[in-house]
Parts: structure tokens; sequence; C-alpha cells
């Protein structure tokens, strides 16, 4: 299957720069996969297109100010110390307690040995590795509280393509879900962006469970699928955590053949990941087919919508790492739905929603959505897919 099977035309007018005025205020493309229909409303009508006894599942992760803004520490010929110019350091992954995977700007000046200062030396890194697509492994040094700190002094982590000449306070507090508790991500699980204390309140009082889970996301999310062949592609793996309250409730509805509904890509990557580490626990699948979700699949002919979660299904709770690659002949374990914003073309984002709703379905969607005018990506509108 290629990659270039998963392109649409998008109009760069089309990409959300800006939150919408309220969060359940945007708009809310339905689509039913069984007939490929569509139906145009609000995030708010959300409550009327679930039933009592559904299962919404959640992520709750909650993002850190990753963004770090520091000058270059240089020596000059007398041997003193003296503040360069700006640096930028993004926070990709801990190593260890104070060694981080970053991206850096300008990248290519910055040469292990390189030092940076941020806060007034508050803080310090040291560059003391060079890695692939502009990867730099730092150390930092500070007297203080390491997390502490950068909620101090970092910024938002917005996605690339959203455009700040200076930093928006509203991002700080919009660029996260209501329900974020869990600190450790680098980007927002979008899909929850939308949801309000009131529509969550009004769902549960409509008589639809919620339960939370937890998946970090990482900046691998932003990253291009760089192959031509999907089944070349791998994701980064990404840390998730399934409690044992939200395991109960999930396999619950399984066995009661209830709608699992994930809010989220990152949510579906998690318990559907779970689904397949009890699978394997009980002798299932192995390790390939974890990962690729099943047989090679050619062609756009395999992509069609995929089985119904099995009640024999069930997630594993615990902790763990996710690199689960979902695309188009992928089995569903566990969710039957999906809410989920606009995903960029080529992406494996588009793959996973694809893989759920088929992909000629999910493109003609798609080229409703782009001719009636949603707003696309993190701060743009919303599908429930069904």
């Amino acid at each position: 299957m290629l990659v270039s099977e998963f392109d649409y035309e998008l109009p760069e007018r089309l990409i959300a720069q800006e939150p919408s005025s309220r969060r359940d205020s945007s708009r809310l493309l339905v689509l039913d996969r069984a007939t490929g229909a569509l139906r145009d409303t609000t995030f708010a009508e959300l409550p009327a297109f679930l039933e009592p006894g559904d299962l919404l599942v959640l992520n709750n992760t909650r993002v850190f100010p990753a963004r770090l803004i520091g000058r270059r520490l240089r020596k000059t010929a007398r041997g003193d110390t003296v503040l360069g110019g700006h640096v930028e350091v993004f926070l990709v992954a801990r190593i260890e307690p104070l060694v981080w995977e970053t991206l850096v700007k300008p990248g290519r000046s910055l040469l292990p040995g390189a030092r940076v200062e941020f806060a007034r030396g508050k803080l310090t890194a040291e560059v003391i590795e060079w890695r692939d697509f502009g990867r730099r492994i730092v150390r930092f040094e500070t007297a203080g509280d390491f997390d502490d700190i950068i909620d101090r002094i970092g910024r938002t982590p917005l996605p690339p393509y959203i455009k700040r000449d200076e930093e928006d306070r509203l991002d700080a507090e919009r660029y996260q879900t209501v329900f974020a508790r869990e600190r450790g991500a680098v980007a927002a699980p979008t899909a929850g962006l939308h949801f309000t204390p009131q529509l969550l309140d009004r769902l549960q009082a409509g008589g639809i469970e919620v339960a939370e889970i937890t998946l970090h996301v990482g900046y691998g999310t932003f990253q291009p699928v760089r192959v031509e062949r999907v089944e070349d592609h791998r994701v980064e793996p990404e840390a998730y955590s399934i409690s044992e309250e939200a395991a109960a409730s999930i396999n619950r509805a399984l066995i009661e053949d209830r709608r699992v509904i994930a809010v989220g890509t990152t949510t579906t990557r998690a318990i559907e990941s779970a689904a397949r580490r009890r699978a394997d626990e009980q002798g299932g699948r192995g390790a390939e087919e974890k990962r690729s979700g099943g047989a090679e699949v050619h062609g756009c002919a395999a992509a069609s919508a995929p089985q119904l979660p099995r009640s024999s299904a069930s997630v594993l709770p615990g902790s763990a790492t996710s690199d689960l690659f979902i695309y188009p002949g992928f089995e569903f374990k566990v969710i039957s739905g999906l809410v989920t914003n606009f995903h960029l073309p080529r992406s494996s984002l588009l793959m996973l929603v694809s893989a759920l709703a088929g992909r000629e379905v999910m493109l003609g969607a798609y080229r409703h959505a782009v001719e009636n005018e949603y707003r696309f990506y993190s701060y743009g509108d919303a599908m429930l897919i069904l």
C-alpha cells in the first residue's frame, strides 16, 4: 500500500491557527462508517449521537511547557564566558532525570560540547550527542527541581503548523483538555480539546459512561511518513498507562456488547495496544502482528471497515509503551467508534482513521470537510466516526 494513497488537497486557509471561541462550539462531522453517510453539526450536539450504555474513553495526559528559550554560552579568547545568540531547545523524551532527547534551533551550530543558559542561569544545558533528523541529546544542570523550573520558564509546545510570532497566553489554557491530569505530553490529545465540564456532565446524565486512560503524546505525532510503502513506516513508542478501574470499565463494556468510543487516536492506540498485550499474555499473536495489526495489505481494496469488537477481547491494565501502527487491514479488538480531529495528508493518523472507516469513505469525508470549509488540525473541528 502506498503512502500517496492517503493524500488530499487542503487549502492553507483551512489550517486552524486559533481555537474556536468556545470549546464545544467547534463543528462536528458525523460519519456512519457502514454507509458513508455524513451529517454536519456542532460538537455541543455530541450527546445526540451517542446511546445510553456507550463507554467514552478519554486520554487525561497533560501537556508540559516543553519549549525552552535560552542563550548560547560562549568562551572569549581570554577565557571569559559570555552570552551569545538565542537558542530554542524542545524537550522530546526524557532518557535520565536530567538527560533529554531534544530538538534544537539553530541546530547546525550546536555541536557536542555547546552550552546554553536559561532563565539567567537557573538552568543550563550541554549538548552531548547528535542524532538523526535534528535530534540532540542534552544534559541539564540545575540547583532546583527540574520539572518545577520547566513549568515556570517553558512555553507551550504548539505544532509547527500553528504560526506564532509571540507566545499567546491563551494557548497555555486552550492547548490543554479540561480533564488533563497526568503530566508528560509534548502535544495535546487534540480530540479532547472540544469537551467542556458541562458537556461531560450532559453525557453522563444521558447514561454515557466515561473512563480515563493516559498516553503521553510524543513529538513523533508530528513526524512525517518518510517511506513510500505504508508497511515500511514505524511510529515512535509512547508511554501509556491504564488503571485497573479503567480496564474493568472497558472489559465490562466488551462483555456486555456495548460500544467503546475512543476520544482521539492516542486513546485508540493505547487501548488497542493493551488488548494485544492481553492476547499476547494468553498466547495470542506474535510481536510482528502486534506492530502491523495483521497481514500485509496491498492496495485500497483492503481498506474496508473492520469487524466490530468481539466480546472475547479484553485489555490488560498497567503501564507500557506502544509503537502500534494502525493502518487499513488492522483488526480492531476494542473500539467501535472514534472522536477525532482532521489529520494531515499522508500521515499515520489519517491511516489510522482510514483503518476504522475505510480509505475511500474517509477520503470522501475529508473532501466534504474541505468543500464545507471545516477547520483542520489541532485547533480545528472534529469528526465522530460510528
